[in-house]
């Protein structure tokens, strides 16, 4: 994929030895009807660079991050819900969360991944061709 391509779209950090992320994974591909998303694991160089580029823990993967190059990237919970109003459709009513502050939703998420590995079994998700394309490995 062209830098261009991804420079376009939303960028998913998330953990690729988790057997729970890659669910997630899966099911954003799934959902994503305007193809908005692509994918990198925070352990791909591609990850470890956004990573260390923003003095960011690059060791530990326990954070979920959305980035739109040259505009922002969110965090936890704030990733989560810009990732569910991207999405559009019912999953525009997660909007209603960001009322509560940050610090309860972020506790909220801390909470899930921290017992992620326990959540969901470690599956081996196996992309077809056209969702190969979504996920940045370089």
């Amino acid at each position: 994929m062209s830098e261009q391509n991804w420079q376009e779209k939303h960028v998913v950090f998330y953990d690729g030895d988790c057997g729970f992320c890659n669910f997630w994974v899966q099911w954003i591909l799934e959902k994503d009807k305007k193809d908005e998303f692509l994918f990198a694991s925070l352990q791909s160089d591609f990850g470890q660079k956004f990573l260390k580029e923003r003095a960011l823990n690059s060791i530990e993967f326990n954070t979920l991050y959305l980035w739109k190059p040259n505009h922002y990237y969110l965090i936890k919970s704030k990733a989560v819900l810009k990732i569910a109003n991207l999405l559009g459709g019912i999953y525009k009513i997660s909007f209603i969360a960001n009322v509560f502050p940050k610090q309860i939703t972020d506790s909220i998420y801390d909470v899930i991944s921290k017992n992620r590995k326990k959540l969901a079994n470690q599956k081996c998700f196996v992309p077809d061709y056209n969702q190969r394309k979504k996920f940045i490995e370089f």
